[in-house]
C-alpha cells in the first residue's frame, strides 16, 4: 500500500465531486461552482482511492496481534514520516496527530512551559489568536515589511518564549513574510509556530527554509476531509507537558493508587483510539500534493488572476487587503458589496447561480471588522476561494452573478431563517440520502 501509487501522472490532481450538479430555485440543475475551498477542500480522488484500499485492513492500532492491526499500525506510523517530508522537518521532529489546526495550536498552548510568554499579531484566525494565556497582541501594520519592524521592537522591549505566525491570511489570502519574521523571533530567543492551514494547500511549506519551529495544519484544508490535523516540531515541550487528553494510549503504566506514568510524546498527546483512516488520508494528500506542486500552483495562479479581474468589474465591490492589492496571495479573496448584505449575497449566489462562497467574519473577527470597516463600516464580507475543484467557468460565473445582483437585486424573495439568509420558499430538493 505505497503512497507513491497514488501520485498523479500529469496535470493538477483530481478531486471527488468535480462536475457535481446542484439544484437552483428555478428547477434547473447546474455544475456546482466550488469557490469555498478555504473553508474545506473536497477530497482528492487519490485520497478516496487510498481510503478504499485501507478500509478492508482497518483495525485498532499499536497493541493488536491480528494482522490487520499490524497493517493499520504501520499505516499510522508511516504517516508521521509523510508529514515530516511534507513540511521539510527532520527525522527527529515530533508529529502529533490532532483533529485540525485549532486542536494542534491548543495542544501547543497547553504544552508551553509555565512561565512562557507569547506574542502574535491581532488579525490571526481565532484558532491562532485565542489559545494562548496572557499573550501580547501586536496590531498588524498596513505594510508587510513593517510587520518585521513591529515584531522586532516588541521583542526588544519584552522578550517572549513563542511567536505565533500565520502563513497566509484566511481572510485575504495574503502571504505573510514568515522567514523574515522568524529570523527576528529567533534573534530574540523565541520559538516560532506557523499556522499553515491556509498556506499548505496552496504552496510548499518548508520548516527549514522558513525558519519556523512548529507547523500546525489541517487535513480538511489539504483535500483530505477525514477529520485529522497535525502538529509538527520539536518534542521537548511536548514530552515535558502533561497529556492534552488523558486516557488509553497516553498512559504507559497506571499503578495502585492511580499513580500514572505517561507515555512518551507523541503518544501521550494522542489518547483514545486514533483516526487511522483520517491519518492515512492526510498522508496520501500530502504526498500527492508534494508530487504536483508545479501543476497546483500554476492552476491556482491562473484562476486567482481571473477571479480578481472578474471582481474588479463589479460595481461597488471592494476587495479586502491587509497589505495592499499587489501583495502576494494564495487563491483567497474577500470583498464587500455596496448596499448588499454579505449573507444575502452568498444565498443568492447559491440559490440562483449554483455558486458556493463563504460569508461572515471567517473566524477572524478583528481582521474582517478592521478591513471591511475601513471601507464602509461593514462587519461581514464575502469570501471566494479557488482550488483544485475550481474551473475557469466557475470564476466567470461568479463575476456575471455579482454584476446581475448589483444591477437587478435578487430574483426571489429571501428571509433570514435560523440565522441564515434563504430563499422563501426554497424548492431545491435535498439529495436522496437526506430526503429519505
Amino acid at each position: 500500500m505505497g503512497l507513491a501509487a497514488h501520485l498523479p501522472d500529469q496535470g493538477p490532481p483530481a478531486v471527488v465531486g468535480a462536475g457535481q450538479r446542484v439544484p437552483l430555485i428555478d428547477g434547473r440543475l447546474i455544475d456546482y461552482a466550488n469557490l469555498d475551498h478555504a473553508a474545506s477542500a473536497p477530497s482528492l480522488a487519490a485520497v478516496r482511492a487510498a481510503v478504499d484500499e485501507l478500509l478492508p485492513w482497518y483495525a485498532g492500532v499499536h497493541r493488536g496481534a491480528g494482522f490487520p492491526s499490524r497493517v493499520s499500525t504501520r499505516v499510522y506510523e508511516n504517516a508521521r514520516d509523510a508529514l515530516r517530508r511534507f513540511v521539510g522537518a527532520g527525522p527527529d521532529a515530533a508529529v502529533v496527530f490532532t483533529r485540525n489546526t485549532t486542536d494542534s495550536l491548543n495542544l501547543l498552548a497547553r504544552a508551553l512551559p509555565s512561565d512562557a510568554s507569547v506574542v502574535l499579531f491581532d488579525t490571526e484566525h481565532h484558532a491562532a489568536l485565542l489559545p494562548w494565556r496572557g499573550a501580547r497582541h501586536l496590531r498588524t501594520p498596513d505594510r508587510a515589511e513593517d510587520a518585521v519592524d513591529v515584531l522586532d521592537r516588541a521583542l526588544a522591549e519584552r522578550p517572549a518564549c513563542l511567536v505565533v505566525l500565520t502563513g497566509a491570511s484566511n481572510v485575504t489570502g495574503e502571504v505573510w513574510p514568515v522567514a523574515a519574521l522568524a529570523e527576528v523571533a529567533h534573534r530574540h530567543g523565541a520559538r516560532v509556530v506557523l499556522d499553515a492551514a491556509q498556506l499548505a494547500p496552496h504552496r510548499p511549506v518548508d520548516i527549514t527554509a522558513l525558519g519556523v519551529d512548529y507547523v500546525a495544519l489541517s487535513g480538511h484544508k489539504l483535500y483530505a476531509p477525514f477529520g485529522v490535523g497535525a502538529l509538527v516540531g520539536p518534542g521537548d515541550w511536548l514530552q515535558a507537558a502533561e497529556p492534552y487528553l488523558v486516557g488509553g494510549g497516553a498512559t504507559k503504566v497506571v499503578g495502585d493508587g492511580f499513580a500514572v506514568t505517561w507515555s512518551d510524546a507523541p503518544h501521550r498527546h494522542e489518547a483514545g483510539s486514533p483516526n487511522v483512516v483520517g491519518v492515512h488520508a492526510m498522508a496520501v494528500a500530502c504526498t500527492t500534493l508534494a508530487g504536483a506542486w508545479e501543476q497546483v500552483v500554476a492552476h491556482e495562479e491562473t484562476l486567482l488572476a481571473r477571479l480578481r479581474s472578474a471582481l474588479a468589474h463589479v460595481p461597488g465591490l471592494t476587495e479586502l487587503a491587509l497589505f495592499g492589492p499587489d501583495h502576494d496571495r494564495v487563491g483567497v479573496v474577500s470583498f464587500t458589496l455596496d448596499g448588499v448584505d454579505a449573507g444575502l449575497a452568498a444565498a443568492v449566489l447559491s440559490a440562483e447561480h449554483g455558486i458556493g462562497v463563504r460569508d461572515g467574519a471567517f473566524c477572524a473577527h478583528i481582521a474582517v471588522r478592521r478591513l471591511a470597516g475601513r471601507a464602509r463600516g461593514d462587519t461581514q464580507a464575502v469570501r471566494a476561494s479557488v482550488g483544485l475543484g475550481t474551473a475557469p467557468e466557475h470564476v466567470d460565473r461568479l463575476g456575471r452573478a455579482l454584476r446581475l445582483l448589483v444591477a437587478r437585486g435578487p430574483r426571489a424573495h429571501y428571509e433570514v431563517v435560523d440565522g441564515r439568509w434563504s430563499p422563501v420558499p426554497d424548492p431545491r430538493p435535498l439529495p436522496r440520502f437526506l430526503a429519505a
